[in-house]
């Protein structure tokens, strides 16, 4: 076999271990991302300094909202619900509710005397009376 035959096979070769395995193949890799394709066409990539002086703006703020929570923390504590008018709202949004169901609260027992094709109201709940159901 003469010496171009043999380029010839070994190109051959090279060429279908290429196809066969093209994980190998680094001339048809994909370049790794830069940050410039993470952020927003319009925004330029940021120098050092200027990431370094938003950080450093980030941790300033941050500790300043840290000194204004203890200083003030009357400011964030949550404001308690009253479980009677949660339990109330929750009743006037409730959209299964018929005419003639009954529903007990801790106010008693209510039927419930409203239409389906008009909004709830507190006047729609008559108290059922204990007395007179035997």
């Amino acid at each position: 076999m003469g010496t171009l035959s043999r380029a010839v096979v070994s190109l051959a070769a090279a060429l279908g271990f290429g196809l066969a395995y093209p994980c190998f193949c680094l001339a048809q890799a994909d370049p790794e991302p830069s940050l410039s394709d993470y952020l927003p066409p319009s925004e330029p990539e940021v120098t050092r300094d200027e990431w370094r002086q938003r950080i450093e703006d980030a941790r300033r703020r941050a500790k300043e909202a840290s000194r204004e929570r203890r200083e003030h923390p009357e400011l964030y504590k949550p404001i308690p619900e009253d479980p009677d008018l949660v339990a109330t709202e929750r009743l006037l949004r409730d959209d299964s509710l018929q005419r003639g169901d009954i529903v007990t609260t801790k106010k008693g027992m209510f039927v419930y005397q409203g239409r389906s094709d008009q909004p709830r109201r507190d006047q729609d709940f008559v108290p059922v009376n204990p007395k007179s159901v035997r």
